[in-house]
């Protein structure tokens, strides 16, 4: 039976293109997808074969927009506050951070009811940080998609999110929640009040975003996900990982291609790379070391130059690079740390905003990897963490297991396994 299944992810790739990966088995399956994007990506989705429903966040701008363009601004902004402990980002970037998307999700309100009343969806899957009301009082069934750390599913045995704060030290937590509170709680209660005047439920305390009654997914290998002090119900999932297959073919660039020289990829992802000082400085760092380096550029790749040992684009189709390198360097996005982790790649991560630093974290403290300061290591410190991970067979055996778990775990198809099940079960309940 043909179901019209509509994804809603947030404006930014990492959430994109997650939705991607399963949207993509589903169409195969012969449902029809559709995508809810903001306008800046309108015509993104398409080139992907889906149909798209275009909307704003925030009023027009006087130019034109490219894909995720307020973000790489505000990002690019909002750099300085990066350099700063997690527990002063709270006030500096999360709580305007949060304040933006709850602003976001405001204005849209009245669009989103015109397309869910338009396309009449069997389903919608969500994966945004911040509830958006109409799915709630639209009486759709609607699934969450938590595609950041699971530290965003809170638990009183987890570190506080955002903190890159170890999970078996506990001396930082309260005075992190503290902050947390009072840079946040404002926010909530007056998003709290607008979630319910527009017929949606109560939010949870601290959080900014309804649990679904019908389904729920999240994505984190077994291997760095982390022991909950109360276990989740049983409408939430883990996919463990949710890779997609719809990146096209990439070559290594022929300056690449030959010697023996251990190959890299060095990705801060779309928003991180905006930082050009931090991309120079790395660039900086790795230009006499012994490796083959591939750069995922991102939107300011005009504003640097590479080595002479790199080459790369503005964007590379990462789950086509991936399986041809031996380390990651990485921002520590959720997207790159399960999918390094899915084919079996060790990684030095440098957080610099968001959940980032709960993965380096994560990563360094279940010893898949090396946490390294973003913007205070030194260059030794950098290729020494390379070497010692790159030297690790212990490591590269759990690496390899790993990976040969994750492929058979089949990510993408569990998850629309489980969205038909709950279109199913929508549907009994209903009739």
């Amino acid at each position: 039976m043909t179901n019209t299944i509509v994804f809603f992810p947030e404006g930014a790739f990492g959430p994109t293109n997650n939705c991607v990966g399963i949207g993509d088995v589903l169409r195969r399956r012969g449902h029809r997808i559709v995508f809810v994007v903001e306008e800046s990506f309108a015509g993104t989705l398409e080139a992907k074969g889906f149909e798209e429903r275009l909307m704003r966040l925030t009023p027009k701008p006087e130019t034109e927009e490219v894909p995720g363009q307020f973000w790489k601004d505000y990002i690019r902004e909002t750099a300085p506050v990066f350099r700063r402990p997690t527990i002063e980002q709270l006030e500096g970037f999360i709580a305007p951070t949060f304040q933006a998307l709850v602003e976001g999700a405001e204005y849209v309100d009245d669009r989103l009811l015109e397309i869910i009343d338009e396309l009449q969806p069997d389903l919608v899957v969500e994966d945004n940080v911040v509830a958006f009301p109409a799915l709630a009082a639209s009486g759709r069934p609607w699934a969450l998609f938590v595609s950041g750390n699971p530290t965003e599913i809170k638990d009183p045995d987890l570190p506080p999110p955002f903190s890159g704060l170890p999970s078996d030290d506990r001396d930082a937590w309260d005075g992190y929640w503290a902050a947390f509170d009072r840079a946040l709680g404002g926010i909530h209660t007056d998003f709290n009040e607008f979630c319910q005047r527009r017929g949606a439920p109560p939010l949870p305390e601290r959080d900014f975003i309804h649990e679904s009654p019908w389904l729920n997914l999240y994505l984190y290998p077994e291997e760095v996900d982390y022991p909950r002090g109360r276990p989740l119900g049983p409408s939430w999932h883990n996919l463990q990982a949710s890779v997609r297959s719809t990146d096209p073919d990439w070559e290594m660039p022929e300056t690449l291609a030959a010697g023996p020289a251990p190959l890299v990829y060095l990705s801060l992802g779309s928003l991180g790379s905006a930082d050009v000082e931090l991309m120079r400085n790395l660039v900086a760092e790795l230009a006499e070391a012994p490796y083959r380096i591939v750069v995922s550029k991102g939107p300011q790749h005009a504003e640097f130059e590479l080595a002479e040992n790199m080459g790369g684009e503005e964007f590379l189709p990462q789950t086509e690079v991936l399986p041809k390198v031996d380390l990651v360097l990485t921002h520590g996005g959720n997207n790159t740390v399960t999918e390094s982790l899915h084919f079996g790649k060790p990684m030095v991560v440098l957080p610099i905003f968001w959940d980032q630093h709960d993965n380096a974290q994560r990563i360094e403290e279940t010893g898949f990897g090396a946490r390294l300061d973003t913007y205070r290591h030194s260059g030794e410190e950098l290729i020494g963490a390379i070497d010692r991970l790159l030297a690790d067979e212990d490591l590269r055996s759990r690496l390899a297991a790993t990976s040969q778990r994750l492929h058979a775990a089949r990510g993408t198809e569990r998850a629309a396994d489980l969205i038909e099940a709950a279109v199913r079960a929508s549907a009994q309940t209903s009739s």
